[in-house]
């Protein structure tokens, strides 16, 4: 049984927005965010489950997006093995969004904990829950596992999922890229 199914889900859409969201470098190639539709598509796609569709507005999709700029710092920190600043960070976000946990049923009547702003709007909610899923990860053994990625030319976040904890890359993409260039670096 996993009890953390939640946290785990908010902090998958917090590595999605901030990717989503950060100009700068993406697998070996420049990164810039998308606009419009666009947007507002990979924000649902980042915020969306495969039961529960929500499609913000425009406004609400760049709204939202307002938290990654500190959202970026807390994986940046991490990153550096800096916990004290990345829960400086997180500090500050969970009192700006005025998260609160809350026990909600689910479809079969089971009580999960949520987190929530003020209010239970798009924007708020999300903002809410993603400083909370941060507080988790940095309170808890997570802390150690949000990353920056070391491939050169890229500098998207994730979320070390791995049983051992040494994961160093965003994506097996940029992993192989590193492999192939030191293959490369090798053979000549």
């Amino acid at each position: 049984m996993r009890f953390d199914s939640h946290v785990e889900r908010l902090l998958d859409a917090t590595v999605a927005l901030v990717n989503l969201a950060s100009p700068g470098e993406a697998h070996g190639t420049a990164y810039h965010r998308p606009v419009g539709a666009d947007l507002v598509r990979a924000v649902a796609d980042a915020t969306s489950s495969p039961e529960r569709r929500s499609w913000p507005t425009a406004e609400e999709a760049e709204e939202l997006l307002d938290i990654v700029p500190q959202a970026r710092v807390v994986f940046e920190a991490a990153d550096r093995d800096d916990l004290a600043a990345a829960a400086a960070v997180v500090n500050d976000l969970l009192a700006s969004t005025a998260a609160r946990p809350r026990l909600d049923p689910d479809d079969e009547g089971r009580h999960q904990l949520h987190f929530h702003g003020p209010d239970d709007g798009y924007v708020r909610g999300w903002q809410a829950g993603i400083a909370s899923g941060l507080a988790v990860a940095i309170g808890s053994d997570l802390g150690g596992r949000l990353g920056v990625c070391d491939a050169p030319v890229c500098d998207r976040v994730y979320v070390d999922g791995s049983k051992n904890g040494t994961r160093r890359y965003c994506s097996a993409r940029c992993q192989s890229r590193v492999k192939a260039a030191a293959h490369r670096a090798r053979a000549h």
